[in-house]
């Protein structure tokens, strides 16, 4: 007897088989064993050979006879019973094991057991009618003899595990094996059922999308040559299309920008919420998304505009050409972000479009002042009515690029309310760190300020909150002096406004002596805005003369100028003709630049009480009660008349309010002199605070100061030690003219204005 192992093979009695001679690779069949039993042993696992022990193999086999072998060696078995398996033998070279017929319960009998295999087998003929392959499987189905054909022609088509397929081989009964034997073809009718719907539902879907992917190429083809014929009368949906495609949005504006356009296409025209649709993707197409190259820096070149524009502010522009020059080294934006901060007028807003200039970029200007809405700098949500963006995405849509010059003017002017604060917003825009993502509640997407080249402005720090002020660096705008503006108005100012009105440089001409009288009779400011102002005045009074033909050519003169101007506008304190006592000059800074500033002092018939005019501030109250006793100690015998008389300290001009660390020393001299009767010269002013010490310390804005002290006449100035390096900033016009002295205490002014 031959010995077959076989594993995950469906061998079933009463069935030919027709195996391939590789199948018997162990053993030499010839055509000698035709005739010869077949015993098949199942295994448990596919093990090779010499792996192979005898409890590998199953209880229960197969028995055959081999019927013909043909030429190539391939062998014909039919298989007859079931058997039981024992006293195997497992050996490198052979398999022995003894069989005995393992009998079965007929359950069923064979007319019942005939009947379910014929209607097994119209099932199956039923079920290949459904493919163009059933023609051809119909000739192998009418060839089947019973139920266990069926299962071992299909077996290798089945979803069936081996341990399934043993079980089939293992029944005992007829019945048992019919059931099993039905179960797997008709669960493999029902599975080729479902998976040939599934394929076609899915071949449908696929042709379904296809043939919407030609018709929209179809109608795209279409509609850009109708575009092309008509563009006028392209549609708010396929301009924006157009417009998307050609952005450079980032994926995630994209997508949000896709999805609002999806929803325009859905609502139609008709909707009430067309029209916030379609504002919102003009406004996100109509920004740039590109980031383009820097163009080259010409340091030379932007030195030269920056003097061209602009006369003086030498510190103010080295600095500018430092943060340009390290953009140039750095092929991008870097840098601090710069600060300016001085009176208005001095030409703070213009250099930023010199900057711009300079560097061949987009200048744009957004003016914060008086904004108390956080939502103006981060823009609404889409979800309120009337929703904008907010002044930065504003700015940056007027602007077309993504690297401007944005100038933010008067960020000491932000409010606060309840509608948040605004500064604290503008945190995020002046951070590099964050502002790459910078995200604007109407676009509810980031966008990239990092390469813009932001420049703010300012007349004061005083009312700039410390988280934003420590996020840019301050830069001083010094005050004009007259020939600063004598300068400006020749080049600039008088050019421009001649200009604008229409006149030839050939009908009129102003003297130098003229514009300095406008700048010191009709000005009272550090800038120059006044000053362009009677420029305008001057040359439209010009304008009238020349349009009446009263004159061809107007020359102004000194003399001429309260013609044009009328009489003076501005009145600036002068020194005192005569020395008193009690009265000494200070110097005061005010918005509009220096200015020169009494102390009257005087004592009158009383009880020691002391009395304080003038609108004076605290700061400036408690200055006085420092200096006070600080007299007092200085000069005890003098002082002792205090006790029996009246003091009261005023500051002219009592109108106008006053405060600042920078009186005391002043009011410390104007004690001295009234206490001792020495007078001090009008010649003389000073600035500084003290303490009770008798110490002078450091004030702020000596270049206006002095400015001021200059115009007025003052010859010699006592400015505090420490302020001695902020000499630097002070225009040489003005050294030149006054004496300055750096005092570290008081008594040393006292020495100097009374000896």
């Amino acid at each position: 007897m031959i010995t077959i192992p076989i594993f995950d093979m469906m061998i079933l009695p009463g069935v030919t088989f027709f195996f391939k001679k590789d199948i018997f690779t162990d053993q030499e069949i010839t055509a000698e064993h035709v005739g010869e039993d077949v015993l098949f042993l199942m295994m448990k696992q596919d093990k090779k050979r010499e792996d192979m022990t005898p409890e590998d193999i199953c209880p229960i086999g197969v028995s055959g006879k081999i019927e013909s072998i043909d030429e190539e060696g391939n062998i014909r078995v039919r298989t007859k019973e079931r058997v039981t398996i024992s006293d195997v033998e497992v050996t490198m070279q052979s398999i022995s094991a003894s069989a005995a017929i393992c009998g079965e319960v007929e359950d069923i009998s064979d007319e019942e057991m005939q009947k379910r295999f014929e209607t097994l087998k119209r099932d199956l003929l039923r079920f290949v009618q459904m493919f163009q392959w059933g023609v051809w499987a119909r000739s192998f189905i009418l060839h089947w003899k019973n139920m266990n054909e069926i299962l071992c022609a299909l077996s290798g088509y089945l979803n069936l595990s081996w341990p399934e397929k043993y079980a089939v081989l293992e029944a005992d009964t007829r019945g048992q094996r019919c059931e099993r034997i039905e179960k797997a073809i008709y669960e493999f009718i029902e599975l080729f059922k479902v998976s040939e719907e599934a394929q076609s539902a899915q071949k449908e879907t696929h042709e379904q999308a296809y043939r919407e992917s030609a018709i929209k190429k179809q109608i795209d083809f279409l509609q850009n040559q109708l575009d092309e014929m008509h563009p006028e009368n392209i549609s708010d949906v396929r301009r924006f299309e157009n417009k998307l495609k050609e952005s450079g949005m980032n994926e995630e504006a994209r997508k949000e920008a896709e999805k609002v356009l999806n929803r325009m296409k859905q609502e139609g025209k008709d909707s009430h919420e067309y029209g916030l649709l379609y504002d919102y993707l003009d406004f996100v197409t109509s920004l740039s998304w590109k980031t383009g190259e820097n163009p080259d820096i010409d340091l030379g070149e932007a030195e030269k505009i920056l003097d061209e524009e602009h006369y003086g502010l030498k510190k103010v522009k080295d600095r500018i050409i430092q943060q340009i020059a390290v953009m140039a080294l750095n092929k991008k934006q870097s840098g601090s972000i710069l600060l300016f901060v001085g009176a208005p007028g001095t030409g703070k807003t213009s250099i930023g479009q010199s900057i711009a200039k300079a560097l061949h970029r987009e200048y744009v200007r957004i003016s914060l002042g008086g904004i108390r809405d956080e939502a103006e700098i981060r823009g609404h949500r889409r979800t309120y009515v009337g929703a904008m963006p907010g002044r930065i995405m504003e700015g940056m849509k007027r602007s077309g690029a993504m690297n401007p010059v944005m100038v933010l003017d008067e960020v000491d002017k932000l409010a606060k309310d309840y509608g948040g604060d605004p500064a604290s917003a503008l945190l995020e825009v002046l951070d590099p760190e964050q502002n790459n993502s910078f995200t604007d509640h109407y676009m509810n997407v980031p966008y990239d300020l990092s390469n813009v080249f932001f420049v703010c402005t300012a007349n004061s720090t005083d009312t700039i909150p410390e988280p934003l002020l420590n996020r840019m660096e301050v830069i001083q705008f010094p005050g004009y002096t007259p020939i600063e503006k004598s300068h400006i108005a020749r080049k600039h100012l008088l050019p421009k406004a001649m200009k604008s009105m229409g006149i030839k440089a050939q009908n009129l001409k102003v003297t130098d002596e003229a514009i300095m009288k406008i700048i010191s009779d009709y000005t009272a400011e550090a800038g120059v805005r006044g000053l362009k102002k009677q420029m305008d005045i001057l040359c439209r009074f010009a304008a009238v003369k020349l349009v009446r033909g009263e004159q061809k050519s107007i020359t102004v003169s000194e003399k001429r100028v309260p013609e044009f101007l009328g009489r003076n506008a501005m009145h600036h304190e002068g020194i005192l003709q005569e020395a008193v006592p009690g009265v000494v000059t200070g110097l005061a800074w005010t918005r509009a630049g220096g200015e020169i500033l009494f102390v009257e002092t005087t004592l009158t018939r009383g009880s020691g009480k002391v009395r304080i005019t003038g609108q004076l501030g605290d700061v400036m109250k408690e200055s006085a009660e420092i200096a006070l006793t600080l007299v007092k100690a200085m000069y005890p015998e003098e002082t002792k008349q205090l006790d029996e008389k009246d003091l009261h300290i005023h500051v002219p001009s009592g109108a106008v309010p006053k405060d600042g660390p920078s009186a005391g020393i002043t009011l410390v001299t104007a004690l001295s002199s009234l206490v001792t009767g020495n007078a001090v010269s009008p010649e003389y002013a000073m600035t500084g605070e003290v303490s009770l010490r008798g110490g002078v310390m450091p004030i702020g804005g000596l270049p206006e100061k002095l400015m001021a002290a200059q115009r007025a006449g003052v010859k010699k100035v006592f400015i505090p030690y420490e302020n001695v390096e902020d000499l630097e900033e002070v225009a040489e016009e003005v050294k030149e003219k006054l004496e300055i002295i750096p005092v570290k205490k008081a008594a040393e002014v006292l020495k100097c204005v009374f000896s």
